[in-house]
């Protein structure tokens, strides 16, 4: 994702190994912006069309006491949840657009080093090849620690909707008289009529509307475990 330069690292990969006696850097790029972009939204995918018909199929009667919440669903849909959601967008791009500057110019390095590498003597290919893969495994850190500062920051972003919403989903759970509260999101089918999200994610908008963060600072403990 950082340049279509995936079959050339491969080969740069093999050669340092080869002349080097340093193994391949194995660049791991898709994975480390993978991650980055699955912890991008608070959001959940929906309930699909085959799961709300069963439910409508298996309605059945009201247990009294029994009630439901989806915190996914109120996180998804409330409009603090969306806030949220596209501010963590913003800087989870922040983060990407950091790495993909950064990663220009080892590239830039590599294919020169790939280049001149005939005209080198074995002492300075294994010299340069050694800094080169210094270079790529301090990147990589780098990015698993930028991957561990937005999962943390949308961890306690959603913690911060959550305080918000629990005095609102303890007073609709006495309003209807609750004994039980299920998390809808596991229940496969059945009547609803006890569904607290709605009246939830309501009072939400009417309390709160925005949020705003920053990129979280991992722990000193856990950033020194995302440096190899």
């Amino acid at each position: 994702m950082l340049g279509n330069h995936a079959a050339f690292e491969q080969s740069m990969d093999a050669y340092i190994s080869s002349n080097t006696g340093y193994p391949d850097m194995n660049l791991h790029r898709s994975v480390l912006f993978a991650s980055l972009v699955a912890v991008s939204a608070l959001s959940v995918i929906p309930v699909s069309p085959a799961r709300a018909a069963a439910a409508d199929n298996l309605s059945g009667d009201a247990v009294p006491g029994v009630c439901m919440l989806s915190r996914e669903a109120v996180f998804a849909q409330a409009k603090i949840g969306q806030a949220a959601n596209q501010r963590l967008t913003q800087l989870t791009q922040q983060a990407r657009d950091q790495l993909v500057n950064q990663r220009k110019p080892i590239d830039a390095d590599i294919q020169a080093f790939e280049q001149k590498a005939p005209s080198l003597t074995e002492a300075q290919r294994k010299e340069q090849g050694a800094a080169l893969q210094q270079r790529m495994q301090a990147f990589q850190a780098q990015a698993g620690e930028l991957d561990q500062r937005v999962q943390l920051t949308r961890g306690k972003a959603m913690e911060r909707i959550g305080q918000q919403a629990q005095p609102l989903v303890a007073d609709a759970y006495k309003n209807h008289r609750c004994g039980l509260l299920l998390n809808r999101d596991a229940v496969l089918s059945g009547n609803t009529s006890n569904d607290l999200t709605a009246e939830v994610v309501q009072g939400l908008d009417r309390k709160i509307t925005t949020i705003t963060f920053n990129l979280e600072q991992l722990p000193a403990g856990a950033r020194n475990q995302a440096t190899p």
